[in-house]
């Protein structure tokens, strides 16, 4: 059974820094993309940032320039490097792994329970 869990949430001043990790366990073929949402709350979740084939990045405008996303695929792991951290990145982060099961089988989704990360100002 795949499991996902988030690890490095916490609470930091504005202009502060964390790095948010992610772990994938389990017996599976091969991850596909991983990446970190984010719900703050009254708001809707966003993507932050996700990392395909362990190489092609994409971020969310609000955190281009001080986020940085990596992939560990031997330890099957993901990182979220946060710098110049604002209040309004405060939210609720969650990981994804998108899994493909078998040599040539549909990728599933599996999630964590999520990290929460405080900005204070």
């Amino acid at each position: 059974q795949v499991q996902v869990v988030e690890s490095g949430g916490g609470l930091v001043q504005s202009g502060g820094s964390l790095r948010l990790s992610c772990q994938v366990s389990g017996n599976f073929f091969s991850i596909v993309a991983m990446g970190w949402y984010r719900q703050a709350p009254g708001k809707q979740r966003e993507l932050v940032a996700n990392i395909i084939s362990g190489v092609s990045t994409n971020y969310a405008d609000s955190v281009k320039g001080r986020f940085t996303i990596s992939m560990d695929n031997a330890k099957k792991a993901m990182y979220l490097q946060m710098n110049s951290l604002k209040p309004e990145d405060t939210a609720v982060y969650s990981c994804y792994a998108d899994i493909q099961p078998a040599a040539r089988t549909v990728p599933v989704d599996y999630w964590g329970p999520g990290t929460q990360v405080t900005v204070s100002s």
